[in-house]
């Protein structure tokens, strides 16, 4: 066989070579067009998600608002600072050994300078924490330091003072902290639920404060009581938005949202009662909460 005839073996027919032709041609179409082509599937979206999706700019200047919340110091004894609360307070690891080290010897400070003597705080530190201290009663009018050690008055701290009947929305968290049983942050969730809410309005609220124990409710309304109505900025129930119902601490999100759906298809709440027809309301706190809403 000879290079001739190979080579007429190998030649292709005129139909044959459009047959290739098209082949080659096809196949550079199918690739442009999976190159340009958006196989990605669409992301589903349940309607759960759509209504979170829909809050998203709630959240977002909600969070913007807790970036520039400043926590709130209420007045406390700095004779019995925490590692914890004179970090809070911009104190140096140093300034609060030198406290803790003062107090293993049973000694107190009576006074803002003593307490700078002590732990050799900053004048621009202590201008800033000084007027939130709260001293006992018992060393207002001194005028010297003692040395509590070789005075018997130091017993007075180990056991609870005596106690009057205070006003819950007047108290402190000094006053509350004379309750046995309630340390720093007992007395300060105690505080906290107040603020939420304006002001309490009954003693039984006491009873939603989380972590206390029926010995400490027992012995907070032994000696708290709300004396007189407090001013509270009621929420008006039939105009207030979905965002304002949800933040009253007994309403939460599920439930505000159940009560605008109830007051756009029945119309205007009228009464406590017709709140209790709505599912999920707190029917035991009726009473309470109908105090904090306008109808």
């Amino acid at each position: 066989m000879n290079i001739r005839s190979i080579i007429k073996e190998l030649s292709y027919t005129s139909q044959q070579r459009k047959g290739i032709f098209f082949l080659f041609l096809l196949i550079i179409v199918l690739q442009l067009f999976y190159f340009f082509s958006d196989f990605s599937q669409p992301e589903k979206v349940n309607a759960e998600e759509q209504n979170w999706l829909a809050l998203q700019s709630e959240v977002d200047s909600l969070k913007q608002i807790k970036q520039g919340y400043k926590p709130k110091i209420y007045p406390f004894n700095p004779n019995f600072i925490s590692d914890y609360k004179g970090y809070k307070l911009g104190m140096s690891l140093a300034e609060i050994d030198r406290l803790l080290a003062f107090r293993k010897q049973n000694k107190y400070v009576s006074s803002a300078e003593e307490f700078q003597k002590v732990t050799k705080v900053s004048d621009s530190l202590l201008d800033a924490i000084s007027p939130y201290f709260k001293f006992p009663d018992w060393v207002q009018n001194k005028k010297t330091f003692i040395h509590y050690s070789k005075e018997p008055v130091s017993q007075t701290f180990s056991k609870k003072e005596k106690l009057i009947v205070l006003d819950i929305n007047q108290a402190s968290q000094e006053d509350l902290m004379k309750i046995k049983g309630i340390g720093e942050g007992l007395s300060l969730r105690i505080l906290k639920q107040k603020e939420s809410l304006e002001a309490f309005v009954s003693m039984e609220q006491i009873n939603d404060v989380w972590g206390l124990s029926p010995e400490v409710i027992t012995e907070l309304k032994k000696y708290f009581r709300v004396s007189s109505f407090p001013p509270i900025k009621k929420i008006p129930v039939n105009d207030a938005s979905l965002k304002e119902l949800a933040q009253f601490p007994y309403f939460r999100y599920a439930l505000a949202k159940q009560i605008v759906t109830y007051r756009s298809m029945n119309g205007n709440i009228k009464n406590i009662e017709d709140l209790i027809n709505i599912k999920g309301f707190p029917i035991e706190k009726a009473n309470i909460i109908g105090l904090y809403l306008e109808f």
